[in-house]
């Protein structure tokens, strides 16, 4: 059954992965064996921008292209109603996939992409994973004051479900959990800071979403101002005897926690780092 929930979030400093002004990736758009249970509604269905962020909003705005993912958890990303103009629009549906990276530049596969559905002036691209659509962009043709093939909307799921072989080569960090299985981002991620905030020495962790989230820091070398954290960081302490391992792992970080999740310690090869708890959520802006 597919997964239709979904969360909007927004993607802030992206990778520009498309193909921009070199032309179209001979394997954009490639042939095979198609999704096992192919999107087999509507491509023309409504859709309007989300104005909370909410997870209702998210689906409604992502249309066709949001209903035709297959996600393992909620989807990640989902929008639509951006738009071309005169002159961008492509001639065929291929270019109308390519407009898609070059105006939207989404830090995603760049290539790889099937044709899952066609019906009139619109197609359905997916990326898919393991046979579920994983990735959807849906392209139409000749718009109100849009000539030509250009994307219409577009959904993903969350990074942890694209190839590592993708994830390993942008800036997302898949934690594993106990199994040895990818966690959600929206579970749980970490990244390294902003080089033009001057927090690159600093590695950031967040567990959970919405109200509920939480955020850690690794400051080693006391970049991030004091009012931010809940306490300094430190680089070598005694695991607290109430303190749990989770199971979550990221190369040799492993990640522990006690009931309150004031810190979080991470076990390294090295020893036990304590990661006090950002006081508001931090972002380099």
């Amino acid at each position: 059954m597919r997964k239709r929930i979904a969360a909007t979030v927004m993607l802030l400093g992206l990778t520009v992965v498309g193909c921009g002004d070199e032309g179209i990736r001979d394997d954009l758009v490639v042939t095979g064996t198609p999704p096992g249970t192919p999107y087999a509604g509507r491509l023309d269905l409504p859709f309007r921008e989300s104005a909370d962020g909410s997870e209702r909003e998210a689906e409604e705005g992502s249309g066709a292209a949001g209903r035709a993912l297959e996600c393992d958890a909620e989807i990640y990303w989902g929008s639509g109603g951006d738009g071309w103009g005169k002159g961008e629009g492509g001639a065929t549906p291929e270019e109308g996939l390519n407009l898609y990276f070059d105006m939207v530049q989404p830090e995603l596969p760049d290539h790889g992409y099937r044709i899952e559905s066609e019906q009139g002036d619109r197609v359905l691209f997916s990326y898919d994973v393991g046979g579920r659509t994983k990735i959807a962009v849906v392209v139409a043709k000749d718009q109100p004051d849009r000539p030509g093939w250009g994307p219409e909307t577009h959904a993903s799921c969350d990074p942890a479900e694209l190839p590592a072989s993708f994830t390993d080569s942008t800036s997302e960090e898949i934690w594993t959990d106990r199994g040895g299985h990818r966690v959600a981002t929206t579970v749980l991620s970490s990244y390294e800071g902003a080089e033009h905030c001057g927090w690159e020495s600093a590695h950031f962790l967040g567990m959970g979403r919405d109200k509920d989230s939480r955020q850690y820091v690794r400051d080693p070398q006391g970049v991030m101002e004091g009012e931010m954290l809940t306490a300094p960081y430190d680089g070598d302490v005694r695991m607290p005897a109430g303190a749990h391992d989770t199971g979550y792992r990221y190369n040799d970080w492993q990640l522990w926690l006690t009931d309150d999740k004031a810190t979080a310690y991470m076990r390294t090869s090295d020893g036990v780092e304590a990661w006090p708890e950002s006081k508001d959520f931090v972002a380099c802006k």
